[in-house]
């Protein structure tokens, strides 16, 4: 008998942890009772009673596992950490908000028994925030252009991935995952689903613009070099600029020109664009070094303070 993992990674989401768990099981159970299942929850260390509901989910349902982080290790690397220890024949990861229909959990299954290693669930629309819709849009297309493997657009991870791409996952030992560059990177036969997003069940997100920065910046430095080379360009075109602005400004002082004490302005504003256009580029510089400082401490995904029903 095949086995399906579901992982749900949380975080502060009492509100939706025991309804999902139900409405998960209870569609394996119905549509898929062929196959038997697991349900792993990987807890960010919520500050809330998401952690006393996981442990009563387990103890009615040895299917149901639980991993309990001993702090939160961000957005990226609990979900990783929690696909690296499902043991099914395949793995399907989601939202524990509703953001992902548990509807659509047969039809990967299905799109998984045709030969399809990884099946995508891709927004085509969203019930949420539509300027944040908009604004996700313009990046997912930019990165696309920018970025040397096929980035997929509209794709949050939400979907089926056969065990052959959990393994591969375990062997990378990447210590800042980006699972959507991931799946884009290595060429695993895939097929797409589309969806609307509904809109979350209960509860807030844990989203800003903060997380939102974070999550754009990985894929910036660790698929594009686009940005590195725009820095090569714009700091040999500004040093252009100024290399004739100099020279404007020295053949006025050699022939005296009498309105030239009147030209100090352009060359402070000059000089300001210069100097913003160094700090932009520095700082993007940084984004990448850091992004190595990480990759070179090699710390752990994350550190597990307790397992249920493993």
């Amino acid at each position: 008998m095949k086995k399906i993992s579901v992982m749900i990674p949380c975080y502060n989401e009492e509100e939706n942890v025991v309804p999902i768990s139900k409405a998960v099981v209870d569609i394996l159970q119905k549509e898929l009772p062929e196959y038997d299942y697991e349900l792993l929850f990987i807890d960010n260390c919520s500050t809330d009673r998401t952690r006393d509901l996981l442990r009563m989910i387990c103890s009615e349902n040895p299917k149901i596992k639980a991993i309990l982080n001993a702090r939160n290790f961000g957005q990226f690397n609990s979900p990783y950490h929690g696909m690296c220890q499902t043991t099914g024949d395949c793995t399907i990861t989601m939202c524990c908000d509703f953001q992902d229909p548990v509807e659509m959990i047969p039809r990967f299954v299905a799109e998984w028994e045709k030969g399809y290693k990884i099946v995508s669930g891709i927004k085509t629309s969203s019930k949420e925030n539509g300027f944040i819709y908009f604004l996700r849009t313009i990046y997912y297309k930019l990165i696309r252009k920018m970025s040397d493997v096929e980035m997929i657009e509209h794709f949050t991870g939400f979907g089926l991935y056969d065990q052959s791409f959990i393994r591969l996952l375990e062997d990378l030992d990447d210590p800042i995952p980006f699972i959507r560059g991931i799946v884009a990177e290595f060429g695993y036969k895939r097929t797409e689903i589309a969806y609307e997003q509904p809109q979350r069940r209960a509860g807030k997100t844990h989203n800003n613009w903060y997380s939102l920065y974070d999550a754009a910046m990985l894929s910036v430095t660790s698929y594009t070099k686009v940005t590195l080379r725009l820095a090569t360009f714009g700091g040999f075109f500004c040093s252009g600029i100024s290399f004739l602005i100099g020279m404007v400004y020295f053949i006025l002082k050699l022939i005296n020109w009498q309105e030239f004490q009147a030209g100090v302005a352009p060359m402070v504003i000059g000089m300001c664009f210069i100097g913003s256009v160094q700090m932009f580029f520095i700082g993007l510089l940084g984004e990448y070094v850091m992004n190595i400082n990480t990759r070179v401490m090699h710390r752990p995904l994350v550190v597990e303070e307790e397992r249920i029903n493993f």
